[in-house]
């Protein structure tokens, strides 16, 4: 059935979220610079931030979901190999620190919000997303960010179950490797998502 964009994603009833779009992730100081370079291949920052700024002037919530750790690891639990290999690190994305930032095309502006979270590979168990979403009367949610094999999986999976719409421009998100991604964006996101572009969204919202 084909599916009325301008209405899912219609200000009012959508937010838009970032995940780990931070410059220890993708940007200048990243730990993953193969992540990096799929990010840069389709565009995904220069993409986000067009939908960030029309969502802004159109007063739709922007949250930036980002991860971190503290320095004494405490409140996150190692229990799987991915975050195994991050705390390996004692230096990445400590609480604080530069590369914990947002990529600074991204903001953070005044009236966005910033969700951190310290455990978990996904935005929603544990944090204050759901309720921040449901106090602004949020039916659906637009995934930008990292990574495709993971993150915004997850994210849009979480979402899913909570009973949230779930918007996915392909241009504004990347995974590795590139062929993987496509994969799973193909097969994965459109049971549980609209798959869209940005210039589609921007349209569908009067701001292209």
């Amino acid at each position: 059935m084909p599916v009325d964009l301008a209405a899912m994603a219609a200000p009012g009833r959508t937010a838009v979220l970032t995940m780990e779009i931070q410059r220890g992730v993708v940007g200048d100081l990243t730990a993953f610079p193969q992540l990096a370079e799929a990010a840069d291949r389709v565009g995904l920052v220069a993409n986000t931030a067009r939908l960030l700024q029309a969502a802004r002037r159109l007063g739709v919530p922007v949250i930036h979901c980002t991860a971190e750790f503290r320095a004494d690891r405490a409140g996150s639990v190692v229990n799987c190999q991915l975050i195994a290999a991050m705390v390996r690190n004692p230096e990445h994305l400590l609480v604080g620190t530069a590369p914990t930032e947002l990529i600074h095309e991204l903001g953070p502006e005044p009236a966005d919000l910033v969700c951190p979270r310290l455990h978990g590979v996904s935005p929603f168990s544990g944090t204050s997303l759901d309720i921040w979403l449901r106090s602004f009367g949020v039916e659906t949610v637009v995934a930008t960010g990292v990574s495709v094999n993971l993150g915004v999986l997850g994210l849009a999976i979480e979402a899913c179950n909570l009973g949230y719409q779930v918007v996915v421009p392909r241009d504004a998100v990347a995974g590795l490797p590139a062929e993987y991604a496509d994969a799973v964006l193909d097969n994965t996101f459109p049971l549980i998502s609209t798959l869209t572009t940005t210039d589609a969204l921007l349209t569908a919202w009067g701001a292209d």
